[in-house]
């Protein structure tokens, strides 16, 4: 009886140690940077992103506080002009109690590689 303790705490122990570690690599991937382009429009209520190459719409959280700063400068007249962005991001899950609960995820930037009023041919376009 003491041997079958032993071994069902053991293959406890196993299994409790192999989910640690691959929730460890899920919490990595998630916070894993990347470079997105595509259209970013900023306004009173909404700060919102569009991927060009999958069409996903995210809310953004501007980490670096320059993403806002570079829009404002171009001194549109109406709020939420789009403007053509490329930059590196992680994304969050949205929180639920707030309006980014209705995008697909929130974008946090942390780093704007080109900001721009010309959309390109393309995807975007």
């Amino acid at each position: 009886m003491n041997l079958f303790r032993k071994s069902i705490i053991l293959a406890f122990a196993v299994i409790l140690l192999a989910s640690a570690c691959n929730r460890t690599k899920v919490e990595e991937n998630k916070n894993e940077s990347k470079t997105l382009k595509g259209l970013y429009s900023y306004g009173p209520e909404i700060k919102s992103f569009t991927d060009c190459e999958e069409g996903k719409e995210y809310w953004v959280a501007d980490s670096a506080k320059t993403l806002e700063l570079a829009y404002s400068n171009f001194n549109f007249e109406k709020p939420y002009e789009p403007v053509y962005i490329e930059v590196e991001c992680h994304m969050i899950k949205s929180d639920s109690l707030m309006i980014s609960a209705d995008f697909d995820s929130t974008m946090v930037v942390t780093k704007v590689l080109k900001i721009t009023k010309e959309i390109p041919d393309g995807p975007c376009n």
